[in-house]
């Protein structure tokens, strides 16, 4: 059988979440998130890791880019930390510029290499503090009304630029497992 070659407009790329890349989990007024308050409270779960400096590409995402150009990326999927844009997570919580700017830096970073943004909104890392307020995703009303702005911050901020968006990475896995944790872990508090 001959070799199956791809299609002329395939793009070759790579994907990252927040959470397992970025790092700096108390810099520059990133809030917590549920996958902060998971890996240290069963870190045996986790094998003892954490995302707390993970890849440090909060600070070495141009070099991190130029790795991606060096591959030929282009195109690289990533996900925006909700906690990093909105600490507190809910539509009447303080926007935090300096996660604004992050983005914005990597945006721009991304795209002077050649390289299409893909941004997923939701990577598994709901804010801490909507969980503590209302029990997070349980409570689909308040979710959905938190979500949508935190979703209208990012296109109004980032849009000009980002073309491709992911609301939910595996939403079936969220609805299913994440929520089915977050039922318990909600329950026992």
């Amino acid at each position: 059988m001959p070799p199956i070659s791809l299609p002329r407009d395939f793009q070759w790329g790579f994907a990252t979440a927040a959470y397992q890349i970025e790092g700096a989990v108390d810099e520059d007024g990133r809030g917590k998130s549920i996958w902060d308050t998971f890996c240290h409270l069963e870190p045996t779960r986790t094998k003892g890791a954490s995302g707390d400096t993970a890849c440090d590409h909060y600070h070495r995402f141009e070099e991190d880019f130029d790795l991606l150009s060096s591959y030929g990326a282009k195109a690289y999927r990533f996900s925006i930390s909700w906690s990093r844009i909105i600490p507190l997570g809910g539509r009447n919580d303080q926007v935090n510029e300096s996660g604004i700017e992050f983005y914005n830096k990597l945006i721009d970073s991304l795209l002077a290499r050649g390289i299409t943004p893909w941004v997923t909104l939701y990577h598994w890392d709901l804010p801490q503090a909507l969980h503590d307020r209302y029990g997070g995703w349980l409570d689909v009303e308040q979710s959905q009304l938190d979500f949508e702005r935190y979703a209208k911050i990012c296109y109004e901020r980032f849009g000009d630029r980002v073309k491709n968006w992911i609301t939910l990475n595996e939403p079936w896995i969220v609805s299913i497992f994440v929520s089915a944790y977050t039922y318990l872990t909600f329950l026992s508090d």
